[in-house]
Formats: structure tokens, C-alpha cells, sequence
């Protein structure tokens, strides 16, 4: 909540109630905002099932963000999925991307879930701190990168190479497919390198949120 409220790209909130000392201490640090002073009863009555905390906000819009503003420099890393449609592992996924500095995720306009509720949620406040780019067409956008100068990573736990190996310090996006069916086929094929997460202990497969947060480690790390 306070990621958004304090995000200068985001709109003005369209609607915030808070409990009365909640209003005061949210008067005292955003002293422009209009808020609505309401008992914990009726938040909870306009939230059922929700941790409220205090507080209801109806966060303004986010603004589009285009492929163009992603700058392709050293070392630079952008995120993007290929119908992960979980809004929990989407947020942990932003909330890792944010962590490990990466530049943006991107996402389908189709099969990707909004950036509101659970989601935001789970993201604890990454939705406001890492640009999310939405694209109707995946492969297309891989090859709009590639002529930016981005190379392509795709994750796919049968490729020969490890992530390590297939990462050089380029500008790089590294395309991760949903839990089960993986990369689709066409957005593999647009994909510059295929890469896997080694996995000594011998286990199949990770939690997508899980192999995103060690695919954005190991593509921090600097390299020469």
C-alpha cells in the first residue's frame, strides 16, 4: 500500500478509508491525500476475508509501459513469463525481480493475470517497483528485443547447457514457461539459447517463483 501511494508514476488513489490512527499517521506522511476515516467493522465489511491492517486503498492506474523504454545495457535482465497465470508465483516472481535488479518483466496481454488483489499481494509492493511491459504476442516481442539488443535465455529443465554457462553479461531476457507445460514451443524457438537450472539433488522440477528467483541470481552475478 504505501509502495503505491508513494510510486510518483502511478495516478492518484481514486478511493482510501483508514482507521482513525491509521488516517493520522497517513495524513502526517502524504498530508495532499483525501482520505475517508472509517471503523475496522466496515473495513472488514468492504474487505471479507481480508488482513486490512487499517486500511482500504483503491490504488490509481499504473501507467503502460512499451518495450522501447527498456534500455539495453551490460549486464541488464528482463523477466518474462510464458502463461504463468498464478497471481501468487507472478508476484513472488516481481518481488524477486526487484530484489535481484532486474529491469522489467514482461508479460501476455492474454493468460497473465492483472496486477491487483492476490497478486499485489504476494508482490508486497514490487508492483510498484519493477515496470511490468504487457505484449500480445510473445514471440513478436522476442524479436522486437533482439533487434534492441537483448538476447534471449529461454529456461527449459531438458536443455544441455546450464543457466551459468548460457549467461554472458549481454543484455539478456530470460523467458520462463508455466509449471507443467513449460516454454511453448514458438517462444522457444525465438529464443537465442536454451538453458536449464542443475539440479544435483535429483528433483524434477522447481515451483516457477522458485526457479525465477534463482534464474534472476544467477543472472545478477557479474561476470567479465
Amino acid at each position: 500500500m504505501l509502495a503505491a501511494l508513494e510510486n510518483p508514476q502511478r495516478a492518484p488513489p481514486e478511493r482510501i478509508l483508514a482507521t482513525a490512527e491509521r488516517a493520522a499517521d497517513l495524513a502526517r506522511r502524504f498530508p495532499d491525500l483525501a482520505i475517508e476515516v472509517a471503523d475496522a467493522q466496515r473495513l472488514g465489511n468492504l474487505l471479507p476475508g481480508a488482513v486490512h491492517q487499517g486500511v482500504a486503498l483503491r490504488p490509481g492506474e499504473l501507467p503502460e509501459v512499451d518495450l522501447e523504454s527498456f534500455e539495453a545495457r551490460p549486464g541488464a535482465v528482463l523477466m518474462m513469463l510464458d502463461q504463468v497465470t498464478d497471481p501468487q508465483n507472478v508476484g513472488a516472481i516481481l518481488r524477486s525481480a526487484a530484489a535481484f535488479g532486474c529491469a522489467g518483466v514482461i508479460l501476455q496481454d492474454r493468460n497473465a493475470p492483472q496486477l491487483t488483489g492476490a497478486l499485489a499481494k504476494a508482490a508486497v509492493g514490487a508492483v510498484d517497483k519493477i515496470p511490468v511491459a504487457r505484449v500480445v504476442n510473445l514471440s513478436r516481442a522476442l524479436d522486437a528485443l533482439a533487434d534492441m539488443g537483448w538476447r534471449a535465455v529461454g529456461l527449459d529443465g531438458e536443455a544441455k547447457v546450464n543457466l551459468d554457462q548460457a549467461m554472458d553479461g549481454s543484455p539478456s531476457v530470460l523467458v520462463m514457461g508455466s509449471e507443467g507445460a513449460g516454454l511453448r514451443r514458438l517462444v522457444a524457438e525465438h529464443c537465442d539459447v536454451l538453458a536449464k537450472i542443475p539440479m544435483p539433488g535429483g528433483f524434477e522440477s522447481l515451483n516457477v517463483s522458485a526457479a525465477a528467483a534463482i534464474a534472476l541470481y544467477e543472472a545478477s552475478r557479474p561476470r567479465p
